[in-house]
């Protein structure tokens, strides 16, 4: 007979908006184990499975830790109260969770005290802001076709959560027919039950005893703080959002260069700061989602996405959103783990303001053959092939804008723009094979200007920091002869030196803030530049390292930059130890600068 042997949650800790997918282990009849479902449309030998989620709802109030809401709150702080803050801000778990919290929790006084706190509604600031369209700020809410989505439970409708028992100072309110279950606003605070039966398909009675499972409390999503655009073009304003949420000046598009930390790398052991509901891909999609669709960038790119996440998730959920989607993953001849969790690079664009003509994609193992079979003798193939074969990919889209760039030199000419998205290889000590890659890419991109004379966008994880070779060739369009990383050559593949040069304009993105003069928010973002490179003084972020590594250029001579998305403060994210914490969740932060073309003259 069909019997449950184990169930249990991937995550002890739901959130709302997270999906929740019990794991159920079966034995069948046959005695074959298995987690696959027995619907009523599909019973085995007369039997099915019927779950039931309830919520239990105690006549006891339970406070929540304001800054681990996975935790009872254990103290309150006063002035809170005195100066009628939320009252969800003003609990703690701790002493050392309030005094580690301190630095960012004065804040809270401090606006207080300067003026009334415009965000009194203690329900919108404990379940998070998401729907904020403040000037300049980032519109983060879902649209419907997604956050109906989200609360659908499964495939079973919603229906009126119904009283089915009391015991004990408690009352279970069931709230699901499904496997499935999405946490909602309502189950905040709440612990909730799984529970999973076999059931006689022609009586409908259960049979044996059931299996179920308690979660520990409910908790709100974390609310991102929204990051504003900030002119670079001299206009003295911050960037404002049209009623669609999109940046409303004519003529220009905005592109997003993200890296979001594959699911397969996003372990514990890893980013052991980071509480483990959060590094769960469950909770992590949803807060990617939420983010990258509230930039309502034209363009997206994305770095390290899962085969499977694109296929899956991205690529539906955003088509929902009215993009466009290219992806290339990764090559496998080092990856000997499962095909579908490789990683690539994933290029997204709004189909209302961009159309596909030609995609491009570079293999740099194919980049690697090509260059032994040239230059390295037979002898030494084999050791050449193991230091350049890494997998790496790039991604170079040209598309065609339905929309009119302002200035464009010739009435009725195509518009095209190129987009490159990469990602380089990680490894530190192999600094030859970092700038062979990024040079074979900017050949490559050299070809497609001489072919078409196109404004051009090189966006990535380029694993360089600047100042690095890498960095430099991209920036200066050479290498120093005398640069340190050249150093590194054991195969001699970057010899001469002079042969490390390209002929694309390309300028950083974020390197405008650099150069602009007086405006709002200026001041603030050269703070967060390294003023000997004019790059942020980081885009990556974790216990162990902070620098930058992502980067957006854009081609000078035919693009100019509008505005960036302001750069976040590495104060504000030590609260969490570092990236990724429950409110960002990759260890690299996003990139966004919105472009207006030029009028000029053939390169």
């Amino acid at each position: 007979m069909l019997s449950v042997l184990r169930v249990h949650l991937p995550s002890d800790i739901p959130i709302v908006g997270c999906e929740l997918t019990p794991y159920v282990l079966l034995r069948r009849p046959d005695k074959n184990l298995t987690t696959e479902d027995v619907p009523e449309s599909a019973p085995i030998e007369g039997h099915f499975l019927r779950y039931k989620w309830y919520r239990i709802q105690s006549d006891r109030k339970v406070a929540v830790c304001s800054v681990h809401p996975s935790e009872h709150a254990t103290l309150q702080c006063l002035g809170c109260v005195k100066a009628k803050i939320p009252v969800a801000k003003s609990y703690h778990c701790s002493p050392k969770c309030f005094s580690d919290a301190w630095q960012h929790h004065r804040v809270l006084h401090d606006r207080a005290a300067s003026a009334v706190n415009e965000n009194g509604n203690e329900e919108e600031e404990l379940f998070g802001r998401f729907n904020s369209t403040g000037s300049g700020s980032i519109n983060t809410s879902l649209a419907p076709s997604a956050s109906s989505a989200s609360l659908a439970n499964g495939s079973a409708p919603l229906y009126p959560a119904a009283v089915t028992q009391r015991s004990g100072g408690e009352t279970w309110f069931e709230v699901g027919r499904s496997k499935t279950y999405t946490p909602t606003a309502d189950d905040i605070g709440h612990v909730l039950k799984f529970e999973c039966v076999v059931v006689d398909a022609e009586t409908k009675l259960t049979v044996g005893h059931g299996s179920n499972i308690l979660t520990s409390r409910v908790i709100p999503a974390p609310s991102p703080t929204p990051r504003h655009l900030i002119s670079v073009s001299g206009v003295d304003m911050v960037g404002h959002l049209d009623s669609d949420g999109r940046i409303s000046s004519a003529g220009t598009f905005t592109v997003l260069s993200y890296n979001i930390l594959s699911d397969v790398f996003a372990t514990s052991e890893i980013y052991s700061y980071c509480p483990s509901w959060a590094l769960s891909w469950p909770y992590r999609k949803q807060n990617l989602l939420r983010e990258i669709v509230g930039y309502r960038a034209d363009i997206v790119c994305l770095q390290e996405i899962q085969s499977d996440h694109f296929e899956e998730f991205f690529a539906p959920e955003l088509d929902k959103h009215g993009y466009q989607a290219l992806y290339k993953r990764k090559t496998n001849e080092v990856y000997t783990g499962n095909i579908h969790t490789i990683d690539g690079c994933a290029t997204f664009f709004r189909r209302d303001r961009f159309s596909h003509v030609k995609k491009y994609e570079v293999e740099f193992n194919k980049a690697a053959q090509s260059l032994t079979d040239a230059v390295v003798p037979s002898a030494q193939k084999k050791t050449a092939l193991n230091r350049l074969v890494k997998d790496n990919v790039a991604l170079i889209a040209v598309l065609e804008a339905k929309f009119s760039y302002q200035g464009a030199d010739i009435p009725g000419k195509r518009q095209l723009l190129c987009v490159a998205n990469t990602h380089i290889n990680v490894h530190q000590e192999l600094k030859d094979v970092k700038l062979w890659q990024v040079h074979t890419l900017l050949k490559g991109l050299e070809k497609i200007a001489a072919s078409a004379d196109i404004p051009m966008l090189v966006c990535g994880d380029f694993n360089s920091v600047p100042g690095s070779a890498p960095h430099a060739l991209l920036a200066m369009g050479k290498v120093d002869p005398m640069h340190p990383d050249l150093a590194i050559d054991p195969l001699g593949i970057l010899r001469p030196a002079s042969k490390l040069t390209h002929q694309l304009p390309l300028v950083s993105a974020y390197s405008s803030f650099a150069r602009m003069g007086v405006g709002i928010g200026l001041e603030q973002q050269r703070r967060r530049l390294d003023p000997s490179t004019n790059e942020p003084l980081f885009t990556h972020c974790t216990r162990d390292f902070i620098g930058t590594l992502d980067y957006i250029f854009y081609t000078a001579d035919s693009l100019t930059v509008e505005s960036l998305l302001e750069l976040l403060d590495e104060d504000s994210l030590r609260k969490d130890t570092a990236l990724p914490s429950p409110e960002w969740s990759s260890d690299h932060i996003a990139l966004l600068a919105e472009f207006r073309c030029k009028p000029r003259t053939r390169r």
